[in-house]
């Protein structure tokens, strides 16, 4: 299964072919719609305009769930298309959530637990014992320098037979992740922070991008 949203992450569209239908669960030639995993939430789509109720990673293929009555057969040639305003405001969050990740466990050395990535907020679960709200100035200080000098993003595997993949802005980092990203650092935008104790030694940053218009 070709993943189109790793190869162009802003395409909406796809006309492509069924590969395999058992009973509601099928699987596509293609696909630009990308399934839950790394934290990052499943894209809303459709398959000849039926809604994909769900998606499911198994090995390295994505299985979508549509309704019984779907009418689809092997070979059927359809056309996908993805919610791109909730798209994009996921891919925008999550890279806004990586920098902040790379930039609070290079200052405070701390081991994230745990990271969610919806369309209106993302959260960072980590192992902290301090309240973690008055490094927040200064990790968006660092944050807002990276924004805006719109820093190229590059996206590629590092083990394609295993679809291990990284992003990397040259100076800065290289980081393992599957998801779905923008362009450059610019186009994911300012963010705000906010601070939740979740208890058991355990900080949650939570983030806001500032303008979520798509």
């Amino acid at each position: 299964m070709q993943k189109v949203f790793w190869d162009n992450p802003y395409q909406r569209e796809l006309v492509t072919k069924i590969a395999s239908v058992n009973n509601n669960r099928i699987l596509l030639e293609e696909t630009i719609a990308f399934s839950f995993s790394g934290g990052q939430e499943s894209d809303k789509a459709t398959l000849n305009g039926l809604p994909v109720l769900s998606s499911e990673m198994e090995g390295n293929l994505i299985y979508y769930t549509l309704e019984q009555t779907h009418g689809l057969a092997v070979g059927d040639e359809v056309k996908m298309e993805i919610d791109w305003p909730r798209r994009y405001k996921l891919m925008r969050l999550h890279f806004a959530a990586e920098l902040i990740l790379e930039l609070v466990t290079r200052k405070l050395k701390v081991e994230k637990i745990g990271a969610h990535i919806a369309e209106n907020k993302a959260r960072i679960d980590f192992f902290f014992d301090k309240n973690i709200a008055p490094y927040f100035e200064e990790i968006l200080k660092e944050y807002n320098e990276i924004i805006t000098k719109d820093l190229p993003i590059t996206k590629d595997f590092s083990d394609r037979e295993h679809q291990r993949r990284y992003w990397e802005i040259e100076g800065f980092a290289k980081v393992p992740c599957g998801g779905t990203h923008v362009k450059s650092t610019a186009e994911v935008g300012m963010v705000n922070l906010k601070r939740k104790n979740v208890g058991g030694g355990k900080e949650r940053i939570e983030i806001v991008l500032v303008n979520d218009v798509s």
